[in-house]
């Protein structure tokens, strides 16, 4: 597909964070200088999500789900269509090769995007039956591709196509290098982002979902992962309201999470160092940018972005 531009400006606005990284003390400072800007790339979509930076195209690539659609954003560039429609694709990962896997709610599967512009499906069908609507994806050291398939794209007819669950729960799913299929953990109501710790050794996953009585958990989880299994699992964070959403850590071991009132941030202990506000709820975050460092942020029908003194992390090989 050709891409467009979509007549946008780079840079539609900024947003100063000082008062913000004061407010939290020293928490953000090995993470934000003084003064830090939140610029505004993007401010035409309706749930943007899933960013991930592809250095080949040396831009990001985002989801906007609910209008079916995905944007790249060259570095200094404008906005560009990059599918349309996407399948109501969310969460957007890169394999070792640089292959852009991604998770579609309307078909319910995870896909690779091959250079020659074709798609590989990757995962599909659990135990005989349809996958809900995978959301979001992380690719291990050793090839695996961990996933979360809730059922938001089968319950809600903006983000997918409404129909009955095939699969007992909302689980998360493991698709070996050999393309076997494993459901690791399987008492989530609505696991959402995941991300895995700078050695790989610890797996975050986001609950976004309500319990069967009402209660909303509004936790982060980790797990130990050895083995391609799931052990020793934990709540690392709690919420006190909205849910958390997407998940990164970066090379220091630090785990961001999209909110409802921003990005906040915990120490790879668990401690809150602060948050970096945005105007709605947050859904998702992406390091990149040509140094690594530029912390791009999807809130609401918003795409920003800071530069940070940090990177990202890559897990190890």
């Amino acid at each position: 597909m050709t891409a467009h531009s979509l007549t946008r400006r780079p840079f539609l606005g900024l947003m100063l964070l000082a008062p913000f990284a004061a407010r939290a003390a020293d928490g953000l400072a090995a993470i934000l200088a003084p003064g830090a800007q939140v610029r505004t790339l993007y401010a035409d979509g309706e749930w943007c999500e899933g960013p991930v930076w592809v250095p080949a195209l040396n831009s990001l690539v985002f989801s906007d789900v609910r209008r079916n659609r995905m944007i790249r954003i060259p570095d200094g560039g404008a906005p560009v269509t990059f599918r349309d429609p996407s399948d109501n694709a969310n969460g957007n990962t890169l394999d070792a090769q640089g292959r852009l896997i991604t998770c579609q709610h309307r078909t319910g599967r995870v896909v690779r995007q091959e250079p020659d512009g074709t798609f590989t499906v990757l995962a599909e069908r659990f135990r005989g039956g349809r996958l809900n609507s995978p959301n979001d994806a992380v690719v291990a050291g050793d090839g695996a591709i961990w996933f979360t398939d809730p059922t938001y794209g089968i319950t809600q007819g903006s983000e997918g196509e409404p129909r009955a669950s095939e699969q007992a729960g909302s689980f998360v799913y493991r698709r070996a290098p050999d393309g076997t299929l494993a459901a690791v953990a399987t008492d989530f109501h609505q696991p959402n982002g995941l991300s895995f710790s700078p050695d790989g050794r610890v797996l975050y996953v986001a609950e976004s979902g309500g319990a069967p009585d009402g209660a909303m958990p509004r936790t982060i989880r980790a797990f130990d992962v050895a083995g391609g299994r799931l052990s020793n699992g934990r709540v690392f964070a709690r919420l006190e309201a909205g849910v958390p959403d997407g998940l990164k850590t970066d090379t220091d071991g630090r785990l961001y999470a999209g909110t409802g009132d921003g990005v906040r941030v915990w120490s790879p202990d668990g401690t809150f160092l602060g948050r970096i506000p945005t105007e709605g709820p947050c859904a998702n975050i992406a390091f990149g940018g040509p140094d690594g460092r530029r912390l791009y942020i999807c809130a609401g029908p918003k795409v920003l972005a800071v530069e940070t003194r940090v990177r990202g992390a890559r897990v190890p090989a």
